[in-house]
């Protein structure tokens, strides 16, 4: 079948309207005849559905590719997401997303493609505003949005990527009096024993430092000072203000504010919160604990990201990678002024 490469299109005569739309739904009629996309023009080519001609001269699949190459960027890496979703089964739609995929079984005209998929190579950065957006508009309709990274070798590793609203089971349980706490040089220490262990037991906050004192990280500090449960006095028993906490607080940890935003975000929506060091996270989350000698598995591994941050896609990907291999779900929660929005981000098989 002949066809003309014209800008960013392969144009089928009439022709091509019942041998390959109604057939096997590539390309938008139009016309007396059929639009194909490249990589559907390259895709039916490689399998000698096609001949593609330019300017009167017959190219054979390497000509076309570099001509492909050149009009659309990321062609080849869109081209690597397309042949294999088509070999794996799927009807696959070129769109302003990159993909439309349907259900297997399902097909354009019978149902509503399911799927959004974006293509990106591992070496392209990720701004998470794009990102928030394109998950946006995927969920408007109903979608599930996909990206499809392509690392160097052309492997391809498929990501969910949605929207959560992690909602957690405490109630939190405050001693009815202040008690006094001293800022030592990068946590706090709480000194009455009885609410030390109120919280410790029943709040889930801090380590007991012995039977008596509870020593509390920078940003459960801060949320109990602001819930009035602890005054938080310097070493030479002066009291603090919330704004001095915090700008002492910021100069051990540049990220503070950013990062007790998100922890109260979390623990005024129901969740324990610890930290996730060891995971190489912020933190760990916990939706339900019930006793402090049976701490569960945490739920959610959480980091927190501005929101004009750019995603690294090895970085995401590690970190992705660690959350499924512990059975947990990544979030990465994104400052929004004085909001935090989660996007929900792990490994798929398609």
């Amino acid at each position: 079948m002949k066809t003309q490469l014209k800008e960013d299109r392969v144009l089928a005569g009439k022709e091509a309207v019942a041998e390959l739309y109604k057939t096997g739904y590539f390309g938008r009629p139009r016309g007396d005849g059929l639009e194909l996309s490249l990589v559907e023009a390259a895709y039916l080519q490689s399998r000698g559905k096609l001949d593609i001609e330019l300017e009167g001269k017959l190219l054979n699949f390497r000509a076309f590719f570099e001509q492909a190459s050149l009009r659309q960027q990321n062609f080849e890496l869109k081209y690597i997401v397309y042949k294999d979703l088509k070999e794996r089964g799927y009807y696959v739609q070129p769109s302003a997303v990159d993909f439309r995929v349907y259900p297997r079984g399902s097909h354009p005209g019978k149902s509503a493609a399911k799927i959004f998929v974006h293509v990106l190579s591992e070496r392209q950065p990720l701004p998470v505003k794009l990102l928030r957006d394109s998950v946006a508009s995927a969920e408007n309709v109903h979608k599930q949005f996909i990206l499809a990274i392509v690392d160097e070798e052309s492997d391809l590793t498929f990501y969910e990527i949605k929207s959560a609203t992690p909602k957690g089971e405490m109630l939190e349980p405050f001693p009815e009096v202040k008690t006094d706490a001293t800022f030592l040089e990068d946590r706090v220490i709480a000194w009455d024993e009885d609410a030390s262990g109120a919280l410790y037991s029943r709040g889930f906050y801090g380590k007991m430092l012995d039977s008596e004192r509870l020593q509390l990280s920078l940003v459960e500090s801060l949320y109990l000072f602001s819930r009035g449960v602890i005054v938080v006095r310097d070493r030479k028993g002066r009291i603090f203000s919330f704004e001095e906490f915090v700008e002492k607080a910021s100069e051990i940890e540049g990220s503070f504010l950013m990062k007790y935003s998100a922890y109260k975000a979390l623990r005024d929506s129901g969740h324990v919160v610890k930290t996730g060091f060891k995971f190489g996270t912020h933190f760990r989350v916990y939706r339900k604990v019930e006793s402090i000698e049976k701490i569960p598995h945490s739920e959610y591994l959480v980091n927190i990201i501005h929101a004009d941050y750019e995603f690294r896609l090895p970085i995401m990907s590690g970190a992705v990678r660690l959350a499924n291999s512990v059975r947990k779900r990544m979030l990465f929660a994104v400052e929004k002024g004085e909001e935090v929005e989660y996007l929900d981000i792990g490994r798929v098989k398609m």
